[in-house]
């Protein structure tokens, strides 16, 4: 069973327009600087119909709105320090 911790960024066109790649690029540098590659699963995903909200990032089940890349890193290290 994968004990990945599950990240999942919305890639829909409202998050898109408010940054979302920029989340997408610091996890991702965050993830290798890090060597977390065998701790975290980074994925994209479409539309979760909160657009007002966005960027959305999913972390797990948990749903977190606004996000920035320095707020999504401290989400991810919130979960890490868990496991």
């Amino acid at each position: 069973m994968d004990n990945k911790i599950q990240i999942t960024i919305c890639l829909g066109s409202s998050c898109f327009s408010r940054k979302n790649r920029d989340v997408v690029s610091a996890l991702q540098e965050y993830i290798s600087n890090n060597k977390l590659d065998n701790d975290v699963h980074l994925k994209g995903g479409h539309c979760f119909g909160k657009c007002s909200l966005g960027p959305i990032m999913f972390v797990e089940e948990d749903i977190y709105h606004e996000i920035t890349p320095q707020k999504a890193i401290a989400i991810v290290e919130t979960y890490l320090n868990k496991k």
